[in-house]
This record gives C-alpha cells, sequence and structure tokens, in this order.
C-alpha cells in the first residue's frame, strides 16, 4: 500500500514506524527538516520537506498515487485542509486529526465526508474512553470490549495470592473446566509472550485474558484480584482528558479535578457542573490530604506532563488509592512506570496510532488495538467466505506461533475459542498478535 502521512510529530512518526516494518510505500511529509533526518536515519521511508498543506508539495509526493493519505500534524485546520486537498488530488482514502469535538457530530462529519475526508481521529476523545473504560472496570491493568462488551480483553497483574501462580496453562485448564476464558498472552519484564501448554504463570506476570463479562470477576479471583465499585475519583489536570473524562463520570460518581492553572480553573468550574473543580498543584502532598485522596477509589493523572502524572499516581498510590491511571505520553517510560506499580496507563499516540492502523490492513478489521504496555497488538477481523481461517477447526489450522485467537462474536453471542472451534464466514474473531504475525494473520482470513 502507498502511504502518505502528513506530520513527523508523536503520533505521524509512531505511525510510520509500525508500517516501515509491513512492506508498505510510506512517504513521510514534514516541515522539521532536522526531524526528518532523525527519522529517516532510523526508518525505512522517503521524507519530503514541505507543507502538507501546499499542493506543490502534495504533487511531490505523488500523493495522487496514494492508497492512503494520513494527516496527523499538530494543526486541525492544516490536517483538514491538506486531506480535502490530497482527495481532490488522487488520493484514495483520507484521514484526518482533529481536536474538535464538532466534528464528529454526524451532519457535519457527513459534510466533510462529502468533501473528501473519509476519517477522523481525536486521540483526546480516546483517551478519554480509555480513562472511563478502565474506571468502569477496576482490577484490571488493561481492558477493552469487543461488539457492545459481547467479549472483554483485559490485562491483570498476576499476586501472590492468585491459586494458578506456578501453574502450566495445561493445570490452569483443569483447575477451570466450568469457567469460559482464554489467556491469549503473558507480559514478563519486557517480554510479551503467547503462551502454550507449558508455558507457566508467574508472579507479577501480567497476564491477557479474553472472557464474556460475566466471567471475569472470577478471573480476577484465580489471579488474587476483586472487584470493588469506585464511588469517588480525583482528576488530575484539566486537559482536554480530563474535561472529557469528568463529563462523562460527573453524573455517576463522586469527583475532583485539579487543575494549577487559575484561570482555567475558573473556566473550568462553570463548564464542569457535576464535578467540583479545585485550583491547585496535584503534586503537594498537603494539598491531596486537604482533600481527601485517602478516602479516593481512584485517582487519574493527566496532565500534559509525564513525569508528573506517574509521580502523582505513585503518590495517590501510597496514600491507599486502589486505582491509578497515568498518562505517559513517552513511551521509553511506560515500562518503567509498570514496574513500578503506576497502574493503567493511557498513551494518546498509541490509541491514535492503534485506530489508524486498521485502515492499512487487507483483510475485513473492525477495531485494533495497540496495547500499552505490551509489544503486541489486539485486532479483531471478519472472516471472508473460502478465507483459510474458515476451512476447518482451529488445531488443524497453521496459525501463527506468534498469535492467538481469543474469541469470536458470532451474531449476538461471544464464544471463547479452542482447537475444536471452526471459524465460520462472517464471524467476528478477535485476534491477539505479535509484529512478526500479523501479515500472515491477514492472508488467512483473505
Amino acid at each position: 500500500m502507498k502511504i502518505v502521512i502528513a506530520g513527523a510529530g508523536a503520533v505521524g512518526t509512531h505511525l510510520a514506524k509500525m508500517l516501515s516494518h509491513q512492506d508498505h510505500d510510506i512517504i513521510l511529509i514534514d516541515s522539521d527538516e532536522e526531524k526528518l533526518k532523525l527519522i529517516d536515519s532510523h526508518l525505512d521511508l522517503l521524507t519530503i520537506v514541505g507543507s502538507s498543506s501546499s499542493i506543490k508539495d502534495l504533487k511531490e509526493a505523488n500523493v495522487k498515487k496514494a492508497d492512503l493519505f494520513i494527516a496527523v500534524t499538530q494543526s486541525e485546520e492544516t490536517n483538514i485542509t491538506s486531506s480535502l486537498l490530497a482527495k481532490k488530488l488522487g488520493a484514495k482514502r483520507t484521514i484526518a486529526r482533529i481536536n474538535n469535538q464538532e466534528y464528529l457530530v454526524p451532519e457535519n462529519k457527513d459534510f466533510l465526508k462529502s468533501l473528501g475526508i473519509d476519517e477522523f481521529v481525536y486521540p483526546e476523545r480516546l483517551a478519554a474512553k480509555e480513562v472511563i473504560n478502565y474506571l468502569s472496570r477496576s482490577g484490571t491493568r488493561q481492558m477493552y470490549e469487543f461488539s457492545g462488551g459481547k467479549l472483554l480483553l483485559y490485562g491483570i497483574k498476576i499476586s501472590s495470592k492468585s491459586v494458578i501462580m506456578d501453574k502450566t496453562m495445561v493445570e490452569v485448564a483443569e483447575m477451570t473446566k466450568n469457567l469460559d476464558f482464554r489467556a491469549v498472552a503473558i507480559k514478563r519484564g519486557d517480554t510479551t509472550i503467547i503462551p502454550r501448554g507449558h508455558n507457566r504463570f508467574s508472579r507479577g506476570d501480567l497476564v491477557f485474558v479474553v472472557s464474556k463479562p460475566e466471567i471475569m470477576e472470577k478471573v480476577m479471583l484465580l489471579t488474587g484480584k476483586q472487584k470493588y465499585k469506585i464511588k469517588k475519583a480525583m482528576i488530575l489536570g484539566g486537559s482536554r482528558i480530563g474535561q472529557k473524562t469528568a463529563m462523562e463520570l460527573g453524573k455517576k460518581m463522586n469527583l475532583k479535578l485539579l487543575e494549577i492553572d487559575k484561570e482555567k480553573s475558573l473556566k473550568l468550574a462553570d463548564r464542569l457542573q457535576d464535578a467540583l473543580v479545585i485550583n491547585g498543584d496535584g503534586r503537594d502532598l498537603d494539598l491531596l490530604r486537604e482533600e481527601g485522596i485517602q478516602k479516593m477509589d481512584a485517582f487519574v493523572a493527566v496532565t500534559g506532563n509525564s513525569e508528573t502524572n506517574i509521580l502523582a499516581c505513585l503518590l495517590a498510590s501510597k496514600m491507599g488509592v486502589k486505582r491509578t491511571i497515568a498518562e505517559v505520553e513517552n513511551i521509553d517510560y511506560i515500562d518503567l512506570a509498570d514496574s513500578i506499580g503506576v497502574g493503567a496507563m493511557i498513551n494518546k499516540k498509541l490509541l491514535a496510532a492503534s485506530y489508524i492502523y486498521r485502515f492499512t490492513m487487507d483483510a475485513d478489521v473492525q477495531h485494533c488495538k495497540w496495547l500499552t504496555v505490551s509489544d503486541a497488538e489486539v485486532i479483531e477481523l471478519v472472516a471472508q467466505s473460502n478465507s483459510k481461517i474458515t476451512q476447518g477447526k482451529l488445531k488443524d489450522i497453521d496459525f501463527p506461533e506468534d498469535a492467538n485467537i481469543g474469541g469470536i462474536i458470532r451474531g449476538d453471542e461471544g464464544i471463547i475459542a479452542t482447537g475444536d472451534t471452526q471459524i465460520q464466514a462472517g464471524d467476528q474473531v478477535v485476534v491477539f498478535t505479535m509484529p512478526s504475525a500479523i501479515k500472515k494473520v491477514e492472508k488467512i482470513f483473505k
């Protein structure tokens, strides 16, 4: 696929890195020559110094032959303009990064689509949805719903209280015959393992599980976790993520939002009718105690600074908060933050890149998610008529070793996959895969 990416910022660079390993023909446009030189020295792609809103520069990028044009600069106006120009110049499909909710209103979205923008990606909105998901399913490190919750994927840390610690997959299967779930991956230290029958669960492992919603609480008990209801929460940072989260959750729980900027705090107090807005520094222990941090069930740190978010979550955890969520935009900090017990983490560029990535695949992909603390990706694909995946039971199909099928959605029913499962055309299949297996998985589903 020929792909033109406009913008060498965090999202564009990460997306280019992901796609460069998948045999795509990639061109990256940005006005920052030094930034492009650095990227060019590490990735197999073509870079062009220029403006994506310039017709001349778009023509130089040969956008008329692009299968996909992705505009992810920091400027919403530039992204919209360049996407419209790219479409008029011949790009088959366009995606624009936005930061304005009004563009997602159905009539506005349809209008812009009629002009030439096929898809929109709003990283802050994706991040807010992620936070809301984490708070609705306490006890998990990561959580993702498929087909409106018919199947769930979630990550749970194995604690010393876990009854499955030091047991193999086969032994756990014998213990849990009546529980319909499947462990699809294990994150151990810096390594992601696609488990087979002989693999053991160890203390500290982050285990990714696919199950039906009603089984989740029982699976959590196996790993030494207990579900608890979040009634009180504190948000640090009046960013767009913080605001969207507060708007969604303010009616459902007792919510406080801390913002260090006084003028911004006053504006937020008017806008957020269902949350108490406090002007103050969330790193101030006395302020946190004064605002009742020790009584909070959850603490969410979404300032623009990764270090502040990590530190604040560690402080909140030390003061007794069960559930902490940090926005960590520096990818290099993610494994470190996980290892020191920060809790759940969100990263806007990973979320945005995952959302866009599915449009670069040949198979029919419904959803795609790059997991924050793992090298792997979870994809929801639709099985096609006469595709290899429908040609026999899963145990008889030569499925890649570095990928796993967790379950399928057939009509209104979620089904956990086993070796005897026969996938049918039209099934929505949840696949957990390492980057090395993505192309092989695509071929099996085409």
